[in-house]
C-alpha cells in the first residue's frame, strides 16, 4: 500500500486504497463515498432487538462521514476567495522550493500546469469545501472537497506535487 504524505507538514492525506485519477498531470481527484460509523465503544447490553421498534433514522452514535476525511483525520477549514487565493500564492511558492530541492526538471511543468489548474478553481471557488491534515498546519495543503455533477457524489483534489509517496 502507498501512503501519500503532504511534503510541507508529513500529514498522511491518501492512500492507494481509494479510487484516484491524475488530472492535467497536476492534481489528484479521489473518489469518496459518504459512509455511516458508530462513534464510541460498542457495548453489547444483550436487549433483544427485534423485539425493540425500528427506527428509520440512524441509530444512536450513528453520524454520516466522507470516508476518506474520516479515514485521514482531515479537518474543516474556511476560505474566502482573497484569503484563499494568498494561501494559494504561498502554497505554490513553497512547493516550488521544494521541487527544486527534490526534482528541478518538474518545476517548469509544475508553474504551468499549476496556473492552468488554479484558474479552474478560482472558477468554481463557491463549489469547494476545504480540509487541511490532522495537524490543522496552515502551511500544509488544503484539499477541495466537491460534489460530482450528480450533486450527491463527493470527490476530493490533491495537488500532486505538494504529496509525497510512502510504501507500507
Amino acid at each position: 500500500m502507498i501512503i501519500y504524505k503532504d511534503i510541507l507538514t508529513d500529514d498522511e492525506v491518501l492512500s492507494d486504497a481509494y479510487d484516484f485519477k491524475v488530472i492535467d498531470d497536476i492534481a489528484y481527484e479521489v473518489d469518496c463515498q459518504m459512509i455511516t460509523i458508530k462513534q464510541g465503544a460498542d457495548v453489547d447490553i444483550g436487549a433483544n432487538a427485534s423485539a425493540e421498534e425500528a427506527e428509520e433514522s440512524l441509530e444512536d452514535g450513528m453520524i454520516t462521514v466522507n470516508n476518506v476525511v474520516y479515514s485521514f483525520r482531515l479537518q474543516s477549514t474556511s476560505f474566502d476567495k482573497k484569503s484563499y487565493l494568498t494561501y494559494l500564492k504561498g502554497y505554490m511558492k513553497s512547493i516550488k522550493a521544494k521541487l527544486a530541492e527534490t526534482n528541478p526538471e518538474r518545476v517548469a511543468a509544475f508553474e504551468k500546469g499549476a496556473q492552468a489548474f488554479a484558474k479552474k478553481i478560482v472558477g468554481g471557488f463557491k463549489d469547494y469545501e476545504f480540509y487541511v491534515g490532522e495537524s490543522m498546519n496552515p502551511d500544509g495543503t488544503v484539499i477541495l472537497l466537491n460534489y460530482r455533477e450528480d450533486g450527491i457524489t463527493p470527490y476530493l483534489t490533491l495537488w500532486k506535487d505538494g504529496l509525497s509517496e510512502m510504501k507500507v
